[in-house]
């Protein structure tokens, strides 16, 4: 895929199948840069589907685990992977040498907005959020965290940026997975890790020993400024936005700081008292959002909800209300309920009452977690498979691209067949995808 920028011509990225069937990526617009890399949006020139495109350099320097971790993920709030392909390009040195450089390109299912964007909107017509749109985001990220979490993977960036929204809808879906991570008991982690206004207090007091709860503190961060307009705590450097936390916290005690970092001895802080969230928020936030936050910026990590816990929080009791609407008119995203047996894994049967309301529920419904119990064991799929409910018992999936990928060999080659009635062509043969961009690869296959 060529670099491209906004203002310019589109150009054109094209994978020839054997098969008959070529798929062309037209490169639109740039929609996102970053240290990572770019994002563009693009289209499937047969489908006339919009997707978007991360191209990303394989640093040899760094793991990237985004790929490995996406292919493992498949849940409603969690954005899509839908293929991945390499591309080889040659960069000239200083020295005037040749250096070839590898880089990913994901294609994954586009999404036109984000909460960073829906903020700054309100903000600049001098308004706020309405409430029910603070619900649906807060919630469905808490959704997709409950998820995440669940597979052992901490996000690591949660952030209005990274949680697009599709504001007719009104759909959200968690993304950008660079900086995840599956932690492992006893294996540390970088702690300069999380956008700074967003980073827990433990990463800032330098803990290398985290949990999935630096996640739950970047999302009450997250909900909070929905909430106010602007970020709660907006500090300029590390050290100040630890100064920042405490003149709403207050200083953290002796314990507090243990809890957070073992290894960290010094502790020299001024006594400040914490300040009223009531005050904080004024008469903006209802008193049951007002506790959902304090619930969530927590010192303690231990002390922090779950995710899952968060989203059995009256402040989200209008979502379950089956009469509930949007506007008065608009209904709730249809998947507000759809928890997998994964997500729900070692949850209480009281848990699992609270989260599945009784309209959402199927009929003759029983509650997983009373049944696993009266088994004496937990619901579960195996703890590494991700299976989609619509997934056949055949080994193939459906492409988003409209075809039909069979198997793939040891080597990467990917067998492929054309869908005749969604991609024009009636050819259907075995093949390789070629050309200069690299090779094209299903997102259920691993990466030879």
């Amino acid at each position: 895929m060529e670099n491209s920028n906004s203002d310019s011509a589109s150009t054109m990225a094209t994978h020839s199948l054997e098969a008959g069937y070529t798929l062309k990526l037209a490169t639109d617009k740039v929609i996102g840069n970053g240290s990572f890399g770019v994002v563009f949006e693009a289209k499937v020139v047969e489908t006339n589907e919009t997707v978007a495109i991360k191209k990303v350099l394989q640093d040899k320097r760094f793991k990237n685990r985004e790929l490995q971790i996406m292919k493992q993920l498949d849940h409603p709030n969690i954005v899509k992977l839908k293929h991945y392909f390499y591309q080889s390009q040659d960069k000239k040195k200083e020295d005037g040498t040749m250096e070839e450089e590898t880089y990913l390109n994901l294609v994954l299912e586009f999404v036109p907005d984000t909460v960073y964007k829906v903020t700054r909107y309100y903000t600049k017509n001098r308004q706020l959020p309405p409430m029910i749109i603070v619900k649906l985001y807060v919630y469905q990220m808490l959704r997709s965290l409950a998820y995440l979490h669940s597979c052992g993977i901490c996000h690591r960036d949660i952030k209005p940026q990274n949680l697009l929204v599709d504001s007719r809808s009104h759909v959200l879906k968690l993304c950008d997975f660079g900086s995840a991570k599956a932690l492992l008991p006893g294996e540390p982690s970088v702690a300069y890790i999380c956008s700074r206004y967003y980073r827990a207090p433990e990463l800032i007091f330098g803990s290398t020993e985290y949990t999935c709860a630096i996640d739950i503190w970047s999302a009450g961060c997250v909900a909070a400024e929905l909430l106010l307009g602007h970020p709660l705590f907006p500090g300029d450097t590390g050290v100040d936005q630890l100064v920042e936390i405490i003149k709403v916290l207050g200083t953290p005690t002796r314990e507090e700081v243990e809890a957070m970092n073992k290894a960290y001895t010094e502790f020299k802080f001024p006594q400040i008292r914490p300040y009223p969230w009531a005050k904080i928020f004024r008469p903006r936030a209802p008193p049951e959002a007002i506790d959902l936050i304090s619930k969530l910026l927590q010192y303690v990590p231990t002390a922090r909800l779950t995710a899952l816990e968060a989203c059995t929080h009256e402040f989200f009791d209008e979502l379950r209300d089956p009469a509930g609407r949007i506007d008065g008119n608009l209904k709730f995203p249809s998947n507000l309920f759809t928890f997998t047996d994964k997500e729900l894994e070692g949850c209480s049967p009281e848990l699992v009452e609270k989260l599945i309301p009784p309209h959402a529920r199927p009929p003759q419904w029983v509650n997983p977690s009373t049944l696993a119990a009266q088994n004496g064991n937990t619901p579960s799929k195996p703890a590494n498979l991700r299976v989609p409910d619509n997934t056949n018992n055949d080994n193939s999936v459906t492409s988003p691209f409209h075809m039909h990928i069979t198997s793939a060999d040891a080597d990467g080659t990917v067998h492929i067949a054309a869908d005749p009635k969604k991609s024009g062509t009636n050819n259907t043969s075995s093949s390789r995808p070629t050309g200069a961009t690299g090779e094209l690869k299903s997102p259920t296959q691993g990466n030879r």
